[in-house]
């Protein structure tokens, strides 16, 4: 059966390792979870991330989480732009999460960026989830 979110898939495994206190995660692997997962490392919300190959040969993201004095890095993470109701923003109306504590993950012509450094090259595109 295929699976209509992968993304959203991705950020539930996340947020349920979290709660769960596991240090390490595994999420099966596509180009668009590796970019979202690249700007999560570059923003020091994971430690960090592997791609493996499972028993089956198929790819899969093995994801080190992050904590301090004992609780998640990551409080909340919840997706934005749905399969069913896509979410486009100019970078002009894009609004700081959190008051700039959290960050917006958005997918650009320029690729896969976080809110910081869309706003630095001056370019909108799909909001695809927000991370505090």
């Amino acid at each position: 059966m295929s699976m209509t979110d992968p993304l959203g898939d991705m950020l539930t495994r996340i947020r349920n390792g979290q709660r769960a206190g596991q240090a390490t995660i595994s999420s099966p692997a596509s180009k668009l979870r590796a970019s979202v997962l690249e700007v999560l490392k570059r923003e020091g919300f994971i430690r960090g991330y592997q791609v493996n190959d499972n028993a089956s040969g198929k790819a899969e993201l093995a994801i080190e989480l992050k904590y301090y004095e004992g609780e998640g890095v990551i409080r909340t993470i919840q997706r934005v732009s749905k399969p069913g109701r896509r979410v486009y923003s100019k970078i002009d109306d894009l609004k700081p999460v959190r008051n700039g504590l959290g960050i917006a993950i958005l997918s650009t012509p320029s690729g896969v960026l976080s809110d910081h450094e869309a706003r630095q090259r001056n370019v909108g595109g799909e909001v695809l989830c927000q991370v505090f």
